[in-house]
């Protein structure tokens, strides 16, 4: 059963920059393309950022593109989002999982990490 572990979220002004991280369990990692998902209150969940296992083809929704940015760290197990110039509409908790555009069926859900743009 593979495990997701995001973490890096928090409280953070209009403007600012946070960095998530994503630890995945198991060694199957380097073998999955991967995202970054968020959902906010009542709101369905969304796509935002994914990668591809070698970490060179990146796509990004519109809605983020040019402010966030996806990499991974196939050694470490480890998928991370560079998040800058943060508004308050990125206010969400954010997931990791397998890229689902991919056509992969994603794994259960980690617990994922709070996001709030605020001033």
């Amino acid at each position: 059963q593979v495990q997701l572990v995001e973490s890096g979220g928090g409280l953070v002004q209009p403007g600012g920059s946070l960095r998530l991280s994503c630890l995945v369990s198991g060694n199957i990692f380097r073998f999955y393309p991967m995202a970054w998902y968020r959902q906010a209150p009542g709101k369905q969940r969304e796509l935002v950022a994914r990668i591809q296992i070698n970490g060179n083809t990146k796509d990004y929704a519109d809605s983020v593109k040019g402010r966030f940015s996806i990499s991974r760290d196939n050694a470490k197990n480890t998928v991370y989002l560079q998040m800058n110039s943060l508004k308050p509409e990125d206010t969400a908790i954010y997931y990791c999982n397998v890229d689902e555009w991919a056509g992969h069926r994603t794994w259960s859900w980690g617990q994922g990490t709070q996001v709030t743009v605020d001033s």
